[in-house]
């Protein structure tokens, strides 16, 4: 629980530091890096049971 607070508190700050520095390609770059992150998760707890099928 206390990382999910830790990762909220961390993409609040991204993005105020986004809205105040205009630095706007940084939000697209943070939300390919989190959808990379939840593939990888949601692949490495499906591939034993995929494994299993060959």
């Amino acid at each position: 629980m206390r990382a999910l607070k830790n990762l909220g508190r961390l993409l609040r700050e991204l993005w105020t530091f986004a809205r105040e520095n205009k630095a706007w390609w940084i939000v697209p770059v943070v939300v390919l890096l989190l959808l990379i992150a939840l593939f990888l998760v949601g692949v490495s707890g499906i591939s034993p049971f995929i494994y299993s099928l060959f």
